[in-house]
């Protein structure tokens, strides 16, 4: 077997290819060369990028392989995750890897808009000694506000608090139980311009908070107050921030991201009462190796087919090993689940978790139902990722039910659906002995317990003699070795369903005739894919 390949199309940290381990063709690229990287992707399982490559609909749609999108940092905004999601393609990104490292450039920032160093530095090193034109302030009992008090911003907060500061903040999402462990107090917006010394901005960049802090805020702002942003180019009005600083309604500010990057010929980089950096904020070794060995080890986790807790577009994250045995199980009862009921459209659909699993997060095993509903039925590429999607584009209902009892096995999972005219279809699944062996009980309300294997026929007809003898001959005329059989029915020559294990798939014509020969109502082939 050929080796998955993962594309690397920036410069990573040897760590990564170290993590990523001897089981992977490593390919590299140049992900800012257009041509080449579109013609390296085609072939590629996986791809690993930083922040230049950009990863859109047109390289997603050159690469029919891939499989996970790998981004080697926290912000995606290279990366087409509405078209990765569609075309079933994992996103991955390192979500902790710069914290503390965006953390320390902040302060480094505050710091030096504080001291005035960047411009004290310059000035001695072209031989002025100008101690008097550049007395700073202190920031011991200045007031800090931080918009946006995720992890980051409880970072900046325990490292400026030994500095004796006040640390107030602005975030929709914090309870008063958060702040007051931080020592933080909880503000309004508004609060937060009007008292702050120092202000940094921790926020995501989504159509919301794009231009958050602009003229209005300014206008609230202390003319002694500096302002600093190493979170997301266009949090800041940039145009507003100019005026901002030229008409002196504020002291200053520190930059370490812009609207467009690099920023050439941006008015902003001629100010003196501005610090910039060039987008350092994940730039120290520890956080690049850290981002490196994070996504590489999501890229093993996603090519072996399972879930991964930094995935962006998939729900999930972290599996119980009590849990993680049941999704193949899962995968290959949707299946079944499809091929029982090929007739009709599927409404809803229902993932009924029975027994002591029901005290676990299975919502993995609502996703896994999913891929194995779509996998043998629509043409693209089913996953984790875009199972969902599919159910949602065909007005599919889907829930998740959990209940502790189970009467017969310890687990058991039920598929059970509505079909667009009125009938119901359900499949029922275990895993038994310590081998946790694969195992249908149940179609559509009729018991069996048959170990699941590659090729199924599921039959459904009137209960009377000879019937088994007829299909028997039909196929063992055809060459078709029947390895297994049950039988289950609720009552003498009322319905009786058959499902036989075959050691090779059937053809279509021999599926007609035994349909035909025994009245059938229902005569179905299934083929599990692995």
């Amino acid at each position: 077997m050929p080796k998955p390949i993962v594309l690397i199309a920036e410069e990573l940290s040897p760590a990564t290819v170290d993590a990523l381990g001897p089981d992977f063709d490593v390919r590299s690229v140049d992900g800012t060369d257009r041509p080449a990287l579109l013609a390296a992707i085609a072939e590629a399982n996986a791809i690993l990028v930083r922040s230049a490559t950009q990863v859109d609909a047109e390289a997603i749609a050159a690469a029919p392989k891939l499989q996970v999108i790998a981004r080697a940092g926290v912000g995606l905004d290279n990366v087409d995750i509405k078209s990765a999601t569609t075309a079933g393609v994992m996103v991955v990104n390192a979500p902790t890897s710069n914290i503390i490292s965006a953390a320390e450039l902040t302060v480094g920032h505050i710091l030096s808009l504080a001291r005035h160093i960047p411009a004290a530095h310059n000035a001695l090193a072209q031989g002025q000694w100008k101690r008097s034109a550049y007395t700073g302030t202190e920031l011991y009992e200045k007031t800090v506000g931080i918009i946006g008090l995720g992890r980051i911003g409880a970072l900046i907060t325990a490292r400026l608090q030994s500095f004796g500061v006040s640390v107030i903040a602005y975030d929709p999402y914090i309870t008063s139980a958060r702040a007051q462990q931080l020592g933080v107090t909880p503000v309004s917006l508004d609060e937060l311009l009007e008292q702050s010394d120092f202000i940094t901005i921790h926020m995501p960049r989504t159509p919301e908070t794009l231009g958050m802090i602009s003229t209005p805020q300014f206008a609230k702002m202390k003319k002694s107050a500096y302002i600093v942003n190493v979170a997301r180019g266009g949090l800041i009005d940039e145009d507003a921030l100019h005026t901002a600083l030229t008409d002196g309604e504020i002291a200053g500010a520190g930059l370490d991201v812009f609207v467009t990057e690099p920023p050439v010929d941006s008015p902003l980089l001629a100010l003196p009462n501005v610090i910039v950096t060039p987008h350092l904020g994940a730039s120290t070794d520890e956080a690049q190796e850290k981002a490196g060995v994070s996504v590489a080890k999501s890229v093993r986790l996603a090519l072996a087919g399972e879930l991964v807790p930094d995935a962006v577009n998939v729900a999930g994250g972290v599996i119980d090993p009590y849990v993680r045995p049941g999704i193949p199980l899962v995968e290959k009862l949707g299946q079944v689940f499809s091929g029982v009921a090929h007739s009709s459209p599927l409404t809803s659909v229902d993932v009924e978790v029975h027994g002591e699993l029901s005290n676990y997060d299975v919502s993995v095993l609502k996703l896994a139902a999913l891929k194995g509903i779509f996998t043998n039925v629509v043409s693209e590429t089913v996953s984790y990722v875009n199972a969902p999607l599919l159910a949602e584009q065909r007005g599919i209902t889907v829930r998740l039910i959990t209940d502790g009892v189970s009467d017969e096995y310890r687990n058991v999972i039920t598929l059970r659906g509505a079909l667009a005219d009125g009938s119901q279809v359900s499949v029922s699944g275990t895993l038994t002995g310590t081998k946790q062996i694969e195992k249908i009980v149940e179609i559509n309300g009729y018991g069996v317990e048959i170990p699941i294997a590659q090729h199924h026929i599921v039959m459904i007809y009137a209960d009377r003699p000879g019937i088994v003898a007829v299909y028997g001959a039909e196929f063992g005329e055809a060459g078709i070795n029947i390895a297994g059989m049950q039988i289950a029915r609720h009552e003498a020559g009322g319905q009786a369903l058959s499902v036989l294990t075959v050691d090779s798939p059937v053809p279509d014509g021999l599926l007609a005739s035994v349909r035909e020969r025994i009245a059938a109502d229902v005569m179905v082939e299934i083929d599990i894919t692995e």
